[in-house]
């Protein structure tokens, strides 16, 4: 199921980046008090009642050929910032222009209200900044941009964003499933010339795909249909994702949006790294945006054939690999050649296995007796004199598998006692390549 976009444009310093990071939660975008601050498009998993959806924020739209004074980007820079904004709007199924109210409207809020305008968008306008009666009032003046009333927010200070966020999810586009042919769906994902699309060509048998040495060939994320031995399966392809900062102006960069896309739609993703390089920081954060989605996943080391054989070279090779992701001690690693064929044919019946996997259940019966056994094992630790109680679990599904548990205060329960946990039900059910989702609450609710 595609997640709606929604992405928040605007001149630069009007807060976007605060308001960003308000709606998510989370502090992700930095947030400066410099116009231009914000030089690529970040993105974030969010929702509001239910709402799930995909926020976008952008750098500043610069239009209106009275610039202000940029302390940190030069004009042609700006034009660029610009153009990702664009981009963004182009893929957005919702668009929250954010303007200023103690500015008011400026040359350059209208020269954006006229690009929105024709984008035929669905556009909410955001008076940020509103944090007080007077300033609210004036966020009046903003009728006169012709895209409807403004909604009156302070992002720093929350006011006004409950309002905003269910006129978001009013507009928001209905996402009900789309009819998919039964199969696993498995995202090929990582950074850009690591060799995904030489991989799904290989699997396949012949050149499905554009295939070329230069990073960010693919644009999109393209669906391939296939049999495996009777096992129907979708090969989601996708253009490299690279880390903040390395990403080129243009399409390149906008591909990432998809990227996530392709993995939030998957049943496991393959983590494609390159044998050459070893494992990077950014193979690491794409791993996160797969965990993020609770997705399976498969790290597959591709360009096998460019490293130095040795005896013992793949354990050596492993142990680096899980000691770089050890939040993914449970995942298969595969080493693989696109070039050469080698490993190619272990790939999808390990993705089916993985599959399997995922969609394990475990009685609650087998699962009661061996949470006992393990609290009898190990007690939980204390915490202000007072001890975790675990009074039952059950898994309530599958595809991640969901585990509650019911306990006497979710508070007492430290991130170390439910990583043992895990690991004594792994011990048992491995779920290999599956990452495994714990709920605790407390006994009655």
């Amino acid at each position: 199921m595609r997640k709606p976009v929604v992405a928040i444009v605007g001149r630069p310093n009007v807060g976007k980046s605060t308001l960003f990071n308000r709606l998510t939660g989370r502090r992700i975008a930095i947030v400066e008090d410099i116009p231009g601050t914000t030089r690529d498009r970040l993105y974030a998993n969010t929702e509001w009642n239910g709402v799930p959806f995909i926020l976008v924020d952008t750098g500043g739209l610069e239009i209106a050929k009275e610039k202000e004074p940029l302390a940190v980007a030069s004009a042609q820079y700006i034009d660029l910032i610009r153009a990702q904004a664009q981009k963004a709007i182009e893929e957005a199924d919702l668009i929250l222009f954010v303007v200023d109210v103690l500015d008011g409207p400026t040359a350059a809020d209208k020269d954006i209200a006229d690009i929105l305008r024709r984008s035929r968008k669905p556009v909410l306008l955001v008076a940020n900044k509103a944090d007080n009666e007077k300033r609210q009032e004036a966020a009046v003046e903003f009728y006169e941009l012709g895209l409807g009333e403004p909604i009156p927010v302070s992002a720093i200070h929350g006011l006004g964003i409950g309002q905003l966020m269910d006129e978001v999810v009013k507009l928001l586009p209905k996402t009900e499933a789309e009819p998919e042919p039964e199969a696993v769906k498995v995202a090929i994902v990582g950074r850009p010339n690591v060799g995904k699309s030489s991989i799904l060509n290989r699997i396949l048998g012949e050149e499905r795909v554009i295939v070329s040495e230069i990073p960010g060939t693919t644009r999109d994320a393209i669906d391939t249909y296939l049999e495996w031995e009777g096992h129907p399966v979708i090969l989601i392809d996708t253009a490299g994702i690279r880390r903040k900062g390395r990403v080129e102006p243009g399409l390149e960069k906008y591909s990432v949006l998809r990227a996530l896309q392709a993995i939030s739609r998957s049943d496991v993703s393959l983590l494609v790294i390159d044998g050459a390089e070893g494992v990077t920081s950014q193979d690491a954060h794409i791993a996160g945006y797969i965990l993020e989605e609770s997705k399976s996943v498969i790290v597959v080391v591709n360009k096998w054939d460019l490293v130095p054989k040795r005896p013992g070279i793949k354990a050596e090779y492993e142990k680096a690999i899980r000691a770089e992701l050890r939040f993914l001690d449970y995942v298969p690693i595969l080493f693989v050649s696109a070039k050469t064929g080698e490993g190619i044919d272990q790939i999808i019946p390990t993705a089916l296995r993985v599959q399997e996997e995922r969609l394990v259940r475990i009685s609650t019966g087998k699962l009661n007796r061996l949470i006992q056994e393990a609290v009898r094992a190990h007690a939980p630790p204390s915490k202000a004199g007072r001890n975790l109680k675990i009074y039952y679990v059950t898994q309530t599904s599958v595809s991640p598998p969901t585990f509650v548990f019911f306990v006497n205060d979710p508070d007492l329960v430290h991130f170390s006692y439910e990583r043992y946990l895990e690991n004594t039900i792994r011990k048992h059910y491995p779920f290999v390549g599956t990452p495994l989702k714990f709920i605790f609450r407390k006994r009655g609710e």
